[in-house]
């Protein structure tokens, strides 16, 4: 798959209790906006909210295994979060390539989630490298 600007690709989820407990099993983030239904209401957001780290995950995924693809990992992240997840969203991961460069394996990203409602969640841009351990083949999926 040859990488070319403005190319895009885009991943789903759905985020619910489940995901929100498995998280925490993970990472030991139980950060009462996520568990504690009265603490939550006290908050701005009203109600118990999903950890970024599940946002941020689905972000992994696309980047990973869909656009660059295997082999990429980020090499820097600049991005905001913008408005929460609530659990029981469905939220939409989308990368842009804005850049691929010319002789090495890395590619700049435009990136977005938004919930099912259109909202978006977070925004901003990373950068990416992709391995390949093929020796007959180039290091990088995108341009040679």
């Amino acid at each position: 798959m040859d990488l070319y600007e403005g190319q895009k690709a885009r991943r789903s989820m759905f985020v619910g209790t489940e995901q929100v407990e498995m998280y925490a099993q993970l990472t030991g983030d139980r950060n009462p906006l996520h568990f504690d239904e009265t603490f939550a209401a006290g908050t701005k957001f009203g109600r118990l909210v999903a950890q970024g780290g599940i946002t941020t995950g689905l972000l992994h995924a696309l980047v990973a295994m869909d656009l660059p693809g295997p082999g990429t990992v980020f090499l820097n992240q600049n991005w905001q979060f913008t408005a929460p997840v609530f659990i029981g969203d469905t939220i939409t991961a989308e990368v842009e390539v804005l850049k691929v460069h010319e002789s090495k394996p890395v590619t700049h990203l435009g990136v977005r989630i938004a919930r099912q409602d259109g909202d978006t969640v977070l925004e901003g841009k990373a950068w990416c490298y992709t391995f390949s351990t093929s020796p007959e083949t180039p290091s990088f999926r995108g341009s040679t």
